[in-house]
């Protein structure tokens, strides 16, 4: 039986290109995963999806129908498009990996994120939408304010200049970051803890350890967010004073709220497999939700990896997880695996490879 798995992924941009940092590292994603399933016995195929659907489609039907594993950021750089892929997977009836489209269209989008929130009695940071033109400022906001663009991810667009101290400073620089990037979503900045919480598993899904963003050493004038810099850019303060860490002295009521809160997100919003909820703690222990994130990138440096490691799995059981949730959906669609004793792995649940592979207590 066929054993090939498709890794799908979007094209970045060019070298120099802004924001190239980010764009490119997907095709470190796509390395790790392709190296991580050759390493586990199948055979990865490794195809670009573009706006060129019908290529892909083609392709597709040329090698016959097989599993895909999806690390489609964008099409063509646009984030607004990220759905379409699994769009696609679905309309053709092919098994992927992460989040079906209606999850990755909504949590995309910034502002339906936050109406969601709002609704389900999540908090989340106050805020405005920003098309062009000042709203009046509601009489309880506060400031600092942070600006984010409403359809980009991996931290495009925000830094410290998006963070506003005064009305005046919003009203000098906001249009400014609208002409580069479109409508904004105007927040409320939370002077807290930074937390981020990742949920892994199929059917059945499960809170991941809960990681602590450490700002070390800023200097006063700096704000402690995860920006583009801190993200990306290796010659910066930000990227060399901000880390991820999994504390083991957290409050555990602190800890069973952050990973409730998460697992509430996950399902809220019909996230699959795997996701990445960020939030801020206020001074009052307050917690508020800043983004749901639907397949959050796992390079091997990235923040999912990192805590699936701290949950006591390696990167190959992590692929391997994701393989056996796509089995789960549709049994009998891969070579079938055996265990140590010769047995063939059950593809009846995703969760039961997982459960033998990492221990979550």
């Amino acid at each position: 039986m066929d054993s090939r798995i498709i890794v799908a992924h979007n094209v970045p941009g060019h070298i120099g290109d802004d924001f190239y940092e980010s764009s490119r590292d997907v095709l470190v994603q796509v390395e790790a995963v392709e190296e991580s399933i050759g390493r586990l016995g199948y055979e990865p195929i490794r195809m670009p999806f573009t706006r060129q659907y019908a290529v892909f489609i083609d392709r597709v039907r040329e090698m016959g129908s097989m599993p895909v594993f999806n690390l489609c950021e964008t099409v063509d750089e646009d984030p607004r498009m990220s759905w379409q892929p699994p769009a696609l997977f679905e309309h053709m009836g092919i098994q992927f990996t992460g989040s079906p489209a209606n999850a990755i269209l909504l949590t995309t989008d910034k502002l339906i994120t936050k109406r969601f929130l709002s609704a389900s009695g999540i908090m989340t940071p106050r805020y405005f939408l920003y098309n062009g033109v000042f709203p009046r400022l509601s009489a309880d906001m506060q400031f600092p304010l942070i600006a984010k663009p409403r359809f980009e991810d991996a931290s495009i667009g925000i830094d410290q200049e998006s963070v506003f101290v005064t009305e005046k400073d919003m009203k000098d620089r906001l249009p400014e970051l609208f002409v580069r990037f479109g409508q904004m979503i105007v927040e409320e900045y939370i002077d807290g803890g930074e937390f981020n919480v990742s949920i892994f598993g199929h059917p059945a899904p499960r809170a991941l350890p809960v990681a602590r963003i450490e700002f070390q050493d800023y200097p006063e004038h700096l704000f402690r967010i995860v920006g583009y810099r801190a993200k990306w850019d290796e010659t910066s303060i930000e990227f060399h004073n901000s880390s991820r860490t999994f504390p083991g002295d957290l409050d555990t009521h602190l800890v069973e709220n952050l990973q409730q809160t998460a697992l509430y997100c996950f399902r809220l919003f019909g996230l699959r497999d795997y996701g990445r909820i960020d939030v801020r703690v206020d001074m009052a222990g307050r917690i508020h939700v800043l983004e749901v994130n639907a397949n959050p990138c796992i390079s091997p440096d990235a923040g999912f990896p990192a805590a699936v490691r701290e949950s006591g799995t390696n990167y190959d059981d992590m692929i391997q997880a994701f393989i056996s949730f796509m089995e789960c959906r549709r049994p009998r669609l891969f070579s079938r695996k055996k265990n140590d004793q010769g047995e063939y792995i059950s593809g009846s649940d995703g969760n039961e490879y997982m459960n033998r592979m990492i221990d979550y207590s």
